[in-house]
């Protein structure tokens, strides 16, 4: 296994999924694994419900900022092993071409941010995107990622996108 992955997770407002992904991943990874999330159209302002529900659960949060995935063009991004997009709207986009080649896999999940209504819907599609990447993230990070080829491995990073908790 390869020391550090670095793993990019982008939706379109980079303002909940994204952000929760990220500060998810940087916890579970226990140091093996490096996420930063960007958006193809950000918002500027992270999910307060997103902020609240990170810091209930002791996960990092005090870095994290809706930004724009062009702040990964330049030549001191980092190259990233994995690239898993989480909206619909953002999976069949055209996207900069980051060096590395990662793996790209697509993790379809709502926007908690296009869901109206009183504060306890709000809450609640924030908390149901946050289960689901819980759980795909734990998924992920069981994947014995030196025994799958290229090809294999984007296979098995998509399937994990289609896992539910149970």
């Amino acid at each position: 296994m390869k020391n550090t992955y670095n793993v990019l997770f982008l939706c379109n407002r980079n303002s909940a999924r994204s952000i929760m992904a990220e500060s998810l991943l940087n916890r579970m990874g226990e140091g093996h694994f490096k996420a930063w999330s960007a958006g193809a159209r950000p918002s500027g302002v992270v999910n307060p419900h997103a902020l609240q529900l990170l810091r209930e659960h002791d996960l990092p949060s005090q870095a994290l900022h809706s930004k724009h995935w062009s702040e990964f063009e330049t030549p001191q991004a980092p190259v990233f092993d994995f690239i898993i997009t989480l909206c619909d709207k953002v999976s069949g986009e055209a996207r900069p071409d980051w060096p590395g080649h990662g793996v790209s896999a697509h993790w379809s999940i709502e926007d908690p941010a296009e869901v109206f209504g009183d504060e306890a819907a709000c809450r609640e599609a924030v908390h149901h995107a946050f289960r689901l990447l819980t759980h795909r993230i734990g998924i992920f990070l069981s994947l014995p990622f030196s025994h799958f080829d290229h090809m294999a491995l984007h296979e098995e990073v998509t399937r994990v996108g289609s896992e539910r908790p149970g």
